[in-house]
């Protein structure tokens, strides 16, 4: 006996798209998204799409027509709600564009929250394309099956971080200097939580001790041995992810 067909088929190609979806409503792809589906993926009538749109979940929907400018289909099921991840936030000093395009691809796939791009005396990069990092993270969402996009803030300078900082909100503060192991520190203080990480050339001696002095910072060691910006922040987003995340479950 023929084995049943997986529903959906494990092959079918994931897109986000604006919302809110529901069964039976049509949606009409134009630009990337329709060359993506037509030319790359060579979807036609009957094939099936896996759509989030970040606010109601996740959803099956069947292809009605495939042409050269737009591809519409049906949305016919919702698989999944919008999943709920820990509230981690990743402060994540601004680096070069391809290793800054790599923590925000990594950080999406880790499942961080919310991602806070941050201004400092050693960043070489000074500005953000949001745009195009909504656009990225977008991309690997799809890729790990997230159902839910981080959100991307605004670039913000150190200074004005930390005073507009939420008490209540724990602060973790990799210093290459030395803090406490990783571990036991965000067992003992869990979510809301955030980590803060710094650029290639690290934190100056008067923002190490401006972090230091906040009520809400703790500092932490990532190891004996100095990592590049874009190592430490995914490194640490994944500790956190199985120490006080929800990899523990």
């Amino acid at each position: 006996m023929p084995a049943t067909p997986a529903w959906p088929p494990r092959s079918a190609p994931r897109l986000f798209v604006p919302g809110p979806l529901m069964a039976g409503a049509p949606v009409t792809l134009h630009g990337n998204p329709a060359n993506y589906l037509a030319r790359v993926m060579r979807v036609g009538e009957g094939d099936i799409v896996i759509l989030c749109d970040d606010e109601t979940g996740e959803w099956a929907a069947r292809v009605t027509s495939s042409g050269k400018r737009d591809v519409v289909l049906e949305v016919a099921e919702h698989l999944r709600e919008r999943e709920e991840v820990p509230d981690f936030t990743l402060c994540a000093a601004l680096l070069k564009k391809d290793r800054f395009d790599l923590v925000l691809e990594k950080a999406t796939e880790l499942g961080v929250r919310v991602i806070q791009p941050v201004l400092t005396r050693r960043c070489v990069a000074d500005k953000l394309n949001l745009e195009r990092a909504r656009a990225l993270v977008a991309e690997a969402a799809e890729q790990c099956a997230r159902t839910a996009l981080p959100r991307i803030a605004e670039p913000v300078k150190l200074d004005a971080l930390l005073k507009g900082w939420d008490p209540s909100r724990a602060l973790f503060f990799a210093d290459e200097l030395g803090g406490e192991p990783v571990f036991p520190a965000f067992r003992a203080r869990q979510a809301p939580a955030a980590l803060l990480v710094g650029p290639e050339g690290g934190f100056d001696d008067s923002e190490r001790a401006a972090i230091r002095a906040h009520p809400a910072a703790s500092a932490i060691t990532l190891g004996p041995r100095i990592l590049r910006g874009e190592t430490a922040a995914i490194a640490a987003s994944a500790l956190w992810m199985a120490a006080a995340g929800d990899w523990q479950e």
